[in-house]
């Protein structure tokens, strides 16, 4: 707890040296739970004294509203393009041209990777970030400052009292792309083209909440306007890299082409496993005074210049889409291309995400397309080439069917699955969530074990569970005797599972604990040979989920019903209307003294539902011990909040 103003500022100064250690060297100081703990105090502090607050705290990276628009900002000295090389040829042309401007050949070039992102401009006024702003014409940019603020490699200050341009790229780590993308699409948007893109749309959010969701980081790779005093370029970088700013993977002081040539092979080697994006490396000449001297094009200055990677976008024919379906069932639409070569890499097939983005982006089979590889991110179609069409290109319609047992697909908004339980393609997914804790909570049935028994053909479907027995298991590599009698013991001890589990293990889309639960208080173990559309009366089910019951009883309503016979599920034991929980909206944070699993459960056994998320439909938030970022959200938002112990007895559960 902070009780004075000294005693918060020192913990700034804590919270500012473990993000800098975690967000720019890579190297935590403290873990997750010790730094939140301290926000958390540091954030009270402020909001009991926000005429005290200290706008270089780390809790200010987040928290401007929204802009409007983006206002424009003048650079304080011109940001300059680069001319690009592409081959060694074209390296040793810019270097001749170099030399004879020069008036020599020994001279020293400052090496540093070229990343895949958006610039970025920063003024530092008096050791305070002032301004960020996109590179835009070079001269004018667009004001980015509340977004920047966000990206915790970006320091706020810095200990340097002049007027200084620190100029850099905003780049977002490859995983975090291919996350971000998952999320869009599950929303029903369009993914990002590539990380560029991606890092590019992220800094120029209006809202710079959504920018800090973003994972973005900020490497440095040059200084604007300054009053500084260096020589050499090299150490200018490292006396910036010192003001707290992250450091490039690799970097390094060459003269001559064979060793300009051979860094450029080391990173092109290395980039693949890099976390994020690079299109090459930049060569600048170290020596400062020189820069004046050789001068500038109209377009960039001749004492640096961008040698590229080969492109990781090239154009082909699409042949034909083909519907792969995953382990969850959702179907992919995979296209057949005309092979290309894209860096260095032969590529034939290519992701497209799914049918709606098919259609949104209007592409047809026998279509001219640039197709994306960029890392060791998946080949993609980024856009079709209308222009190249003759009128003999088709539309490419979406499966109404299963490709694999070909039964009808749910369509789920950009989604279409296959719900089939028996389909080869899923099974083995189908029986791992069967036997999960959320399901029949079967010991001994993880994933690497149901493979097992898939490949062996002991279990082709859930039903083939219950026919295991003893003499089939100690047939397996890697079955003894204890796990396999564990095994068939674990299967047996799963019937009579109270009804909303069995539901819950099917796992049909859009029918969780919840809805399982009201499926059995509504219309019983037999809930299959209902009509679904009874459900439309339940508050809480819409045609969505209706829907999503139809199409899988369709498929699998035989199966259910045997299944049923095997797990004799039993009906709910109590009502939940008269529970002082019933239809509440609850969320959980912090330890609790019961697993959160147990916790949900006894929950909606009360006719409460959880949530993981604090918003205003939430009715009450519980807080356990070192409760996280959900607890100052929710006092906000003003929602009540409880302690763990008052959770305990509402459920009538002992401590």
């Amino acid at each position: 707890m902070i009780r004075s103003e000294q005693e918060y500022k020192e913990a700034v100064e804590r919270l500012k040296r473990w993000a800098h250690a975690y967000y720019v060297l890579d190297e935590p100081e403290v873990p997750d739970a010790t730094y939140d703990q301290l926000y958390r105090e540091v954030l009270e502090w402020e909001r009991a004294h926000p005429e005290l607050v200290d706008p270089t705290s780390p809790t200010q990276r987040v928290g401007a509203p929204p802009a409007r628009s983006f206002k424009k900002v003048r650079h304080l000295s011109k940001m300059w393009s680069m001319e690009d090389l592409f081959d060694s040829q074209e390296l040793r042309d810019w270097l001749n041209r170099l030399y004879r401007l020069a008036g020599r050949e020994d001279i020293p070039f400052s090496i540093e990777p070229k990343f895949d992102g958006a610039s970025l401009n920063l003024i530092y006024e008096g050791g305070i970030l002032r301004t960020a702003a996109t590179r835009g014409d070079g001269e004018v940019g667009e004001d980015v400052t509340s977004n920047a603020r966000t990206i915790p490699s970006i320091p706020l200050t810095i200990d340097y009292l002049g007027t200084i341009e620190i100029r850099g790229e905003v780049v977002i780590p490859i995983e975090a792309f291919r996350q971000l993308n998952q999320e869009r699409l599950e929303r029903g948007e369009s993914p990002f083209a590539n990380p560029r893109n991606a890092a590019a749309g992220s800094l120029r959010q209006l809202d710079a909440s959504v920018s800090a969701r973003r994972r973005l980081q900020f490497y440095p790779w040059g200084v604007g306007y300054n009053e500084l005093e260096f020589d050499s370029l090299y150490e200018l970088m490292e006396w910036v890299y010192r003001l707290g700013f992250k450091r490039p993977f690799k970097r390094a002081l060459v003269r001559g082409y064979g060793q300009i040539e051979e860094l450029y092979q080391e990173f092109k080697r290395d980039r693949a496993q890099l976390p994020v994006m690079l299109d090459g490396m930049v060569i600048k000449v170290d020596e400062i005074p020189l820069h004046e001297k050789l001068g500038y094009t109209l377009k960039y200055p001749r004492w640096m210049a961008a040698y590229k990677f080969p492109p990781v976008e090239e154009m082909t024919r699409l042949i034909e889409v083909i519907p792969q379906v995953g382990r969850t069932g959702v179907i992919t639409p995979v296209a057949r291309v005309e092979p290309v070569l894209i860096g260095g890499v032969e590529v034939e097939r290519v992701s497209l995400h799914n049918y709606k983005e098919i259609e949104r982006k209007d592409i047809r089979l026998g279509d001219m397309v640039l197709v994306i590889r960029a890392g060791d991110v998946i080949p993609e179609i980024t856009k079709a080439l209308p222009h190249y069409r003759t009128g003999q290109e088709r539309p490419i319609q979406p499966p109404s069917h299963c490709p694999v047992c070909r039964e009808p697909l749910l369509e789920e908004g950009t989604l279409l699955k296959c719900q089939n339980l028996s389909c080869p393609a899923r099974v083995v997914a189908s029986v791992v969530h069967f036997a999960s804790k959320g399901g029949l909570d079967i010991a001994g049935l993880g994933p690497e074990t149901v493979a097992l028994l898939y490949q062996q053909g002991l279990v082709r479907d859930l039903v083939d569970l219950f026919q295991l027995d003893y003499k089939k298991l100690r047939k397996l590599p890697g079955f003894q005797e204890k796990r396999a009698r564990n095994l068939v013991e674990a299967i047996q001890r799963a019937k009579g599972v109270p009804c909303w589990r069995f539901i819950n293990a099917l796992g049909i889309e859009h029918i969780g604990e919840v809805a399982s639960k009201k499926i059995c208080h509504h219309l019983g173990v037999k809930w299959y040979e209902a009509d679904p559309k009874e459900l439309l009366k339940i508050k809480g089910f819409g045609p969505e989920m209706v829907h999503s019951l139809e199409t899988f009883l369709k498929s699998n309503r035989e199966k259910v019903a045997l299944l049923s016979k095997l797990v004799e599920p039993r009906e709910l034991e109590s009502s939940q209307e008269s529970t002082p929980l019933a239809g509440k909206v609850v969320a959980l944070t912090g330890t609790m003294p019961l697993p959160r699993s147990k916790l949900r459960e006894l929950l909606e056994q009360a006719g409460a539902r959880v949530v993981s998320a604090i918003s205003k439909r939430v009715d009450l938030l519980f807080a356990g011990e070192r409760p996280g970022s959900k607890y100052e959200r929710a006092k906000e938002l003003g929602i009540p909040i409880r302690s763990a112990q008052e959770l305990l007895k509402l459920l009538g559960v002992g401590e």
